[in-house]
Order: C-alpha cells, then structure tokens, then sequence
C-alpha cells in the first residue's frame, strides 16, 4: 500500500502532536509528584483517562481489541524507561 505525501506530513503532525502531549502529561505528573500524590495512584488514575476517553472516542468494543496486544508489548518492554536497546 502506497501513502500520499498528504499522509506522511499527517503522521509527522500526529507524531508531534503525541509527544507535545506527553510533555504536557509529564509535567501534570510531576506536579501531582511535587503535591504528595502517590505515583501509583497517578497510574491508575491515568490509564482510567486514557481507557474512559478511548472508550467514549471508539466504543468499548474497539477499545478493547486496541489494548488486546498490550501483554505482549510491556513484556517486550516498550513501556521500560531503562531498558537497552540491541
């Protein structure tokens, strides 16, 4: 399948767009920190955000297949900070 050159500046303005979010996520995250709140519970109140807006953006259904992988990519570490790359 080939892409437009449309379609490539829209996955560059997608992929800036995520990591501007992170950035904004990372500094909610810290501040929370920075307040006393513990990190954990930082975690489960995000992934219930996250999950709650997936579900109202795409359905339950949709939701859950897209995060049916995700056993798999955490135990091959995408989501490990720290791990080394070969």
């Amino acid at each position: 399948m080939f892409s437009s050159p449309n379609s490539h500046t829209m996955q560059a303005d997608q992929s800036e767009e995520r990591q501007l979010a992170l950035e904004y996520i990372a500094d909610a995250w810290n501040s929370a920190e920075a307040d006393g709140i513990d990190s954990e519970a930082l975690s489960h109140a995000a992934l219930f955000a996250a999950l709650a807006t997936l579900v109202r953006a795409h359905g339950e259904e949709a939701t859950a297949k897209l995060i049916a992988d995700l056993p798999i990519r955490i135990s091959n570490g995408e989501y490990s900070l720290n791990r080394s790359i070969q």
